[in-house]
């Protein structure tokens, strides 16, 4: 098959995002680009206090996550993160 034939816009994956994050997230792991380490996202250090949130390693202080809120939306962000994980409903 040619590529264009195997190719879907991003609404293919609505299913599996709204699988992801419906999650309870304070268990998922996060893995750091800094430092290598890999911890539960509730262990790492959130900083509340700013426009936004921003979470950083508990190792490193690399800044794993930053969240903001503006005009009704919500934007995150994953600067020094390799890949976020969690488990399937059911699992764990």
């Amino acid at each position: 098959m040619e590529g264009e034939a195997l190719r879907l816009d991003g609404n293919a994956i609505a299913g599996t995002l709204g699988e992801m994050f419906v999650h309870e997230m304070t268990a998922a792991r996060i893995a750091c680009k800094g430092c290598g380490s890999v911890e539960p996202v509730g262990a790492e250090h959130a900083y509340v206090q700013a426009p936004g949130i921003v979470l950083r390693c508990r190792k490193c202080d690399a800044a794993l996550l930053v969240m903001t809120r503006t005009d009704g939306r919500h934007r995150i962000s994953f600067p020094q993160s390799h890949w976020l994980e969690m488990d399937e409903p059911g699992e764990a």
